[in-house]
Formats: structure tokens, sequence, C-alpha cells
């Protein structure tokens, strides 16, 4: 199977990278002086240092669909911001296509709009694509090392979901396959929200049983979104709920975790954001999260008091202030 990933960041690197040992694999960068530099050093120094770039991994720039030609699976490994105008490139592809990011596009300036998810966007700027995602708790550095990871092939497609198991199914990456796209997306979107909201509250250092409570309860809030949108409510239980939000919202390595501990520091959003050096959806997709949500009648208080905080009215402490102080309430929602 001849593969190519359209981005270079770090999570498109590791996936080409676990997957050159299998199969040709081709790694698209937008800059070319990116892709210079990548194929003379044989490591992607920018985004992830440290990792060998193997000899059967091929790096391109310049024309996008010159290095899709040939390609039986297409990986689209750009930011959300970038996923529309990628999915205009394939929209006429013959092959599967598949995006790995996270989020939700900002709305457009139509009224009445609201922020998309990646297969809302699918649906409108290339209907007849195969097309899905790739998703699940999974930090770029460890797929490319090798260590073991789990994740889930997400579409309508049948034919797509067996082409990713098909191409990164292997020793260290199990990939498993689910039907409920809606789910798998709104899980990996609000997750990137909850991780903030847990960072900020080990930064402030509230303790593990705060932790505990925002990861259970953002979950449920997770899930009342994702039930709304049309998912499965059990989707939030596998890999691109539970799991993801386990991983993002504890983890060392979660770019999104980071932007909360450092608010908790006393950091503008800015200095936190300069500082990663990556993208954090969850700063991103944020205030498109609680629009959605508004939009159908959904609560969110987590991810309203991330909002109140990035958009600079609230301080850390007064957002966790405003999540304690609200009426008491029953579990089961």
């Amino acid at each position: 199977m001849k593969i190519c990933v359209l981005g270079a960041g770090a999570w498109g690197t590791a996936l080409a990278v676990n997957a050159a040992g299998r199969h040709p694999v081709t790694l698209w960068a937008r800059d070319a002086a990116q892709a210079e530099a990548m194929s003379a050093a044989r490591e992607n120094q920018r985004y992830l240092p440290g990792i060998a770039l193997p000899p059967s991994l091929t790096i391109r720039a310049g024309d996008a669909l010159a290095a899709l030609e040939g390609a039986d699976l297409a990986i689209v490994a750009t930011p959300m911001a970038a996923l529309r105008e990628q999915l205009v490139l394939l929209r006429d592809a013959a092959y599967p296509v598949a995006w790995l990011c996270k989020g939700v596009e900002p709305a457009r300036a139509d009224p009445g709009a609201v922020g998309l998810l990646g297969h809302e966007i699918q649906a409108v700027v290339a209907p007849d694509l195969m097309a899905g995602v790739l998703s699940g708790p999974s930090f770029a550095q460890e797929v490319a090392q090798g260590r073991p990871t789990a994740l889930v092939a997400a579409s309508l497609h049948t034919q797509l979901r067996d082409a990713l198991v098909a191409a990164f199914h292997g020793p260290t990456l199990r990939v498993y396959a689910n039907d409920d796209i809606v789910g798998v997306e709104v899980g990996g979107a609000v997750k990137n929200v909850l991780a903030i909201a847990t960072g900020l509250a080990d930064g402030l250092a509230l303790g593990l049983n705060a932790r505990a409570a925002l990861i259970t309860r953002g979950l449920a809030e997770m899930t009342r979104l994702g039930v709304a949108l049309g998912a499965r409510a059990d989707t939030f239980m596998g890999l691109s709920g539970l799991g993801d939000l386990v991983l993002t919202a504890t983890g060392d390595l979660s770019r999104n975790r980071k932007v909360g501990l450092l608010l908790a520091q006393g950091r503008t959003l800015a200095q936190a954001v300069d500082s990663l050096g990556h993208v954090a959806e969850g700063v991103y997709c944020a205030r498109t999260v609680v629009q959605r949500a508004r939009h159908l009648g959904v609560e969110m208080p987590i991810a309203d008091s991330v909002v109140a905080l990035l958009d600079g009215r609230v301080r850390p402490a007064e957002a966790v202030a405003e999540l304690m102080g609200r009426e008491p309430g029953v579990e089961s929602g």
C-alpha cells in the first residue's frame, strides 16, 4: 500500500515513520525549506527532534497532487484550520482519505453559521470522497518511538476503515474500526478543551480529587454534546472519548494541558501559546465548542469556564470558584 501523508508536523511525521517500515510512504511538507532540511538531516528537527527518519521514507514538497500520484491512501496531517483547503484539493480522489486533526473549524461569516467538525466540512466541500478520521489517545513522540499505542479509525465507509487498519495496524500500533465518526470527532475536539481545565487545576495545586472530578464531569459534558449531535453514548467510553481525555488531561506531553498549567502560573494566553512551538487545538476550538453547545441547548460548564479564562474575563482562581459555586445537581448527566 502506497501512503501519502500531507503535513510534516509532529503527528504526520510520527505516523509516516511508524508506517514506513511496512509500506512505501511519502511525507509532504508545505514548506520547501523544511522538506530540504528533513531530507538532509533525516530528522524533523523542528517538530520531532531526536527521531530518525527511515531511509524508506520519501520527503516531498511543492505540488501536493504530484506527491499523491499513485497513492492508495492519503492522510491529511494539518491543523484543523487547514483541513478544508486540503479536502478541496482531494475532493476528486479515487483513493481513501483520512485526516488526523482534532478540533472544530471556526464558524464562517454567514449569519447563524456554526463551527464544523471534520466530517461536516467534508460533507460540504467533498461529499463524494471516501473519507474518515484516525483518532485516539496518542502522543506523536511515543508513536514515532514505537511505543504501544491504540487508535480508532472512524468512517461510514467500510473500505476506508479497512484501509486505515491495513496501513497502520502493526506490532506497536493497534487500530480499531468504528462507524460512529460523529462521536469520535466530538471526543477528539472536546478533550482538548477539557485538558486546559485540568492543567489549570493542576497548576493551581488543587489536588488529585479535583483532577478526577474534572475528568469525570468533563466526560459527561463531552457525551452530552456528542449525543445531541447524533453520536452514540458508548463511543465516549472508548479510545477517542475517555482514552484520549485521560491522556490529554494528565500526560506531560499534552500541549493543551500545558496551556492550563502556564495560565495558572500567571502567563498570558499569548505567552502560553508562543512557548509551545506547536498548535494547541483546544485554544482555537474552545469558543466554537461552546457556541455549538449553546446552539443545541447543551450545558457545558467546564468548557464555558475555559472560554471565559481564555477570553480574559476571569482569572484562574475565579474560573475554579465559578465551577465550585454552581448549584447542586444529580450525576446522571
